[in-house]
């Protein structure tokens, strides 16, 4: 079992995500992931850095720990030849510990270029299926072209390789992007523990790490802990087909206005009880996933890591699967 410390690149300014980041590697995490975003989900949220600067300057700042995206969309906002750059300079710069977590996108994200954002699910697969190809194929090295139905790639080179490329791992909400992680990525990445996304990709091939994000509140009480999460992250319980498809932050805030604290208890481990921190994460070790990310929306970042590496990071590596 690897545990990751979800980076809230909506909450936090640059520099303060690479302290975090530093001080996570310090409290015995396997690994950061951080969001790509343009937007925060929410305006009082207030921050969405340039992921790929705070990365870079992680791999500088930290020696052990493992860095991912969670995720990036290679298909709009950004060409996938740029992604296959990005990705092949912080897997350098972090000797090899770098993980490139994808999706085919939300809309709060990919509109601001104004090029459009596919409204069907399939047309995202679609394009994000060859952006995966595009990425793969400037790995290989050499000058390369590509000539797809959504994509093209004219006489391109990522000059600078890792002599490892870094693992792909796909973001799946559902059976059809499982099977494209399975055929295309190296491993899944998820937010909800629904078993038949892991056994969907592994019924398509897919024998690599499997991802998950475990909604958590740190706080000295748990009323504190749900009041936070509600202020900043009640976004989260209006789910994936909402926010894939909503254009701005305002638009979550409207869509989140029925969310109340109590919601927020129910779905998040909130408060200094490890206990109902390991109720809410075994779910998704039933499902199958071997790498879970805490994410907490707590106020107290500082107070969480504290608190993880007292009472949290053994017992959390101890969650086996249940059975039935």
């Amino acid at each position: 079992m690897q545990i990751g410390y979800k980076l809230a690149a909506e909450a936090f300014g640059p520099g303060e995500l690479v302290r975090q980041a530093v001080q996570a590697e310090e409290a015995g995490f396997d690994f950061v992931e951080m969001s790509d975003h343009y937007h925060p989900w929410l305006d009082n949220q207030g921050h969405s850095p340039f992921a790929w600067s705070v990365l870079g300057t992680i791999a500088a700042e930290t020696d052990r720990i493992g860095l991912a995206t969670g995720v990036t969309c290679p298909t709009v906002r950004y060409h996938p030849a740029i992604i296959a750059q990005a990705a092949a300079t912080v897997a350098l710069l972090s000797d090899g510990r770098f993980t490139l977590g994808v999706g085919s996108g939300e809309r709060l994200n990919e509109h601001i270029v104004g090029e459009g954002f596919p409204v069907d699910v399939a047309g995202r697969h679609a394009l994000l299926r060859e952006a995966l190809e595009i990425i793969r194929l400037l790995w290989q090295g050499g000058y390369q072209s590509y000539d797809g139905r959504h994509l093209r790639l004219s006489d391109a080179r990522v000059f600078d390789l890792p002599d490892e490329p870094p693992v792909i791992a796909v973001a799946a909400g559902g059976s059809q992007a499982a099977e494209i992680a399975a055929e295309l990525g190296d491993g899944l990445f998820a937010t909800e523990p629904k078993p038949e996304l892991v056994s969907g990709y592994r019924a398509a091939g897919g024998d690599g790490p499997r991802y998950a994000e475990v909604p958590m509140a740190w706080a000295p009480d748990a009323e504190t802990a749900a009041r936070a999460a509600h202020d900043t992250s009640r976004w989260a319980m209006t789910g994936w087909k909402v926010m894939s498809e909503l254009p701005n932050p305002v638009n979550f805030a409207a869509a989140s206005a029925t969310v109340r604290e109590q919601d927020i208890l129910e779905k998040f481990a909130c408060g200094p009880d490890p206990r109902r921190y390991l109720e809410v994460a075994q779910p998704f070790v039933d499902a199958g996933f071997d790498h879970l990310v805490m994410q907490n929306a707590g106020p107290d970042p500082d107070g969480f890591l504290d608190f993880y590496r007292a009472e949290l990071d053994e017992p959390l590596r101890k969650l086996t699967a249940q059975p039935g």
